[in-house]
């Protein structure tokens, strides 16, 4: 059984990088995914958006959002002169919305530090919002064909397999192990095609829970398959019991059949979007709805509980439609919005904020 690569630089490494990187990319140039939508027009652009969007997100999810964001905003110019509600609207349900934030600042920055060009080196796009250096890489191989490395979840699957990497990847001796590795695998041609065949492996052959060994290019010198002990690599990350709380969301209705929205401050969780006005669940209700928003109630009805589970907690929802005899204290229009049901939004919403809004216009 051949070794796989070692972190010591050697001309016998240099034998075994080379000969990686033509097995992984014959592999491509046959069974490589060639077709996506960011695959076509290739521009720093286009891969700066897919490749956010892609993260933590499937490819399946993403290929729709990535049309729509396309065609709203073409290039970087229209997106760093658009509102932050239009790209937090476009964005919502692909969650993780710091993402579209930082999307919106980098634009910005590009549009008035770099005249509208992306910088054309790894350490200035990592200077971006947003943008960390396998994301940099991404954008930097796939579109300008500099030699970068790239080290995104499915590439550290496959690297830690490969060379049967122990420990968990979020460990900065684990990434730091990776990374060596990727720099040193990664070839000084076809860097784009490469770029994506990485990824491509991690995502259709070298899978977290049944990899599809046989039909791996690299499975005559991956240490973990040699040992059967695929699945163990890379390690997981430590488990904890995620944390649980509880809201009431307020659901406040006017004669006119509007619902109240307030907008969220830019950090945190659903930062910048529109959602419902919250209360706890021990606090009393009328009094904590006059107190927010300034409104009284005429009366209420509480919904069935359901939970929204963010990465680091779970949050279990009490949907609470209520009725408000004035609209007339709410004069804040950078913070409260009257949101018509029936009327296709134009605003970015959090994903429960849509499914109650839903439900609502349902009800009315």
């Amino acid at each position: 059984m051949t070794k796989a690569l070692s972190l010591k630089s050697t001309s016998t490494d240099s034998h075994f990088s080379n000969r990686f990187s033509n097995r992984v990319l014959a592999w491509f140039d046959e069974h490589g995914r060639k077709d996506l939508p960011w695959q076509q027009n290739i521009t720093p652009y286009r891969v700066w958006i897919s490749e956010i969007m892609l993260q933590q997100t499937q490819v399946a999810t993403v290929i729709p959002y990535f049309q729509t964001f396309m065609e709203r905003f073409s290039c970087v110019s229209e997106l760093a002169k658009a509102e932050q509600d239009d790209v937090l609207h476009l964005w919502s349900g692909l969650g993780y919305y710091s993402r579209a934030r930082n999307l919106h600042k980098a634009a910005q920055m590009i549009v008035n530090d770099f005249s509208g060009e992306f910088p054309r080196s790894v350490e200035q796009l990592m200077d971006l919002p947003g943008i960390g250096p396998s994301t940099a890489g991404a954008i930097a191989s796939i579109s300008m064909g500099i030699r970068a490395p790239i080290l995104d979840g499915n590439v550290k699957r496959v690297l830690a397999r490969y060379n049967a990497v122990a420990g968990w990847p979020g460990k900065s001796a684990v990434a730091k192990e990776l990374w060596g590795i990727a720099e040193e695998l990664t070839p000084a041609e076809r860097v784009a095609d490469y770029t994506q065949v990485m990824m491509d492996l991690g995502a259709m052959i070298c899978t977290r829970t049944k990899p599809s060994c046989m039909r791996c290019p690299l499975k005559q010198d991956c240490e973990a398959h040699r040992k059967g002990e695929e699945t163990l690599y890379p390690g997981s990350k430590p488990k904890k019991d995620k944390p649980e709380r509880s809201v009431r969301m307020l659901m406040i209705i006017n004669k006119h059949g509007e619902v109240l929205l307030e907008k969220r401050p830019d950090t945190g969780i659903w930062g910048g979007l529109w959602s419902f006005p919250e209360v706890q669940i021990d606090d009393d209700l009328k009094t904590e709805a006059s107190r927010i928003s300034r409104l009284e109630l005429s009366g209420y009805e509480e919904w069935d509980a359901f939970r929204h589970t963010f990465s680091h907690y779970h949050l279990d929802i009490v949907p609470v439609k209520a009725f408000a005899e004035s609209t007339s204290a709410i004069n804040d229009g950078d913070r409260w919005h009257w949101f018509q049901p029936d009327i296709p939004s134009e605003l970015g919403l959090a994903a429960p904020v849509s499914k109650l809004l839903k439900k609502i216009r349902q009800s009315l």
